[in-house]
Formats: structure tokens, C-alpha cells, sequence
């Protein structure tokens, strides 16, 4: 994917190429996986493209009987992330719900940067039921 012109659309279509392809993963997960995707993909769009040139962004999921893992790579300038206490602000903010939101929403959220690149790793565990 890459933005502009990609956008959000763009996370939801790879998703629906997957989900056909991953037997089993129950609509909890696959609601779960789809709300934090589409929240860290706008969030990279929204605070990553910081001259407005367009990055790349490239997601990575494997779904193995145990967990979902995702991978987040982009291009976009490097930020200041808080990862550990992220809370979700008032509820009259019109901004600041993503990380705290995606924390909740997945087992495990890792943020670095490797050779230019913002890499996302996230985890959930798989739950039962389809």
C-alpha cells in the first residue's frame, strides 16, 4: 500500500483478500485485527507523511492456530511513541484514541526503527468460535 492515494480502503481490501484464506479465525478476532489495523494505517497517514510527499507502507500477516501476527513497515518520518500507559483521552477529544485503542484491541504492540523504516509488530492471540 501506499499513500497518498492509498488510504484506509486499502487495509480493509487486503483483509478481505485474507480472511477468506485463514480457516477459523473467529469474528472477534477478525473485528479485533481489522479496528487496529485500520487505526495504526491512519495514524501512519496521518503522522508519518510529515512533508505530505506520500509514504510507503507495507503489511505483513500471518494467522498460525496460536496468534495473529502483523507487521506494519513504512517509510514515514520516525516518531515519538508511547506505547506503555497509552489511555484513551476524553471523550470530548477530537484526537489521541489510536494507540490506546490498539493496545486494547491486540495482546502485544512493538514499535522500532530499522534501516529508515517504522516497523510495527502486533499480536493477537487467537480466540475459539467462528
Amino acid at each position: 500500500m501506499t499513500t497518498p492515494p492509498g488510504d484506509v480502503n486499502t487495509v480493509h481490501d487486503f483483509l478481505a483478500e485474507l480472511w477468506p484464506e485463514a480457516h477459523g479465525v473467529s469474528d472477534v478476532d477478525r473485528i479485533s485485527v481489522e479496528t487496529a489495523l485500520i487505526e495504526l494505517a491512519a495514524n501512519v497517514m496521518q503522522h508519518a507523511d510529515t512533508d505530505g510527499a506520500g509514504l510507503a507502507c507495507e503489511f505483513t500477516i500471518v494467522v498460525t492456530d496460536e496468534a495473529i501476527d502483523m507487521t506494519v513497515r513504512d517509510t514515514g518520518e520516525p516518531g515519538e511513541i508511547q506505547l506503555v500507559g497509552a489511555e484513551m483521552p476524553e471523550l470530548d477529544a477530537e484526537s489521541g484514541r489510536g494507540l490506546a485503542l490498539i493496545t486494547a484491541l491486540v495482546d502485544h504492540v512493538a514499535y522500532s526503527q530499522e534501516g529508515g523504516h517504522n516497523i510495527w509488530r502486533l499480536t493477537r492471540a487467537r480466540t475459539t468460535g467462528a
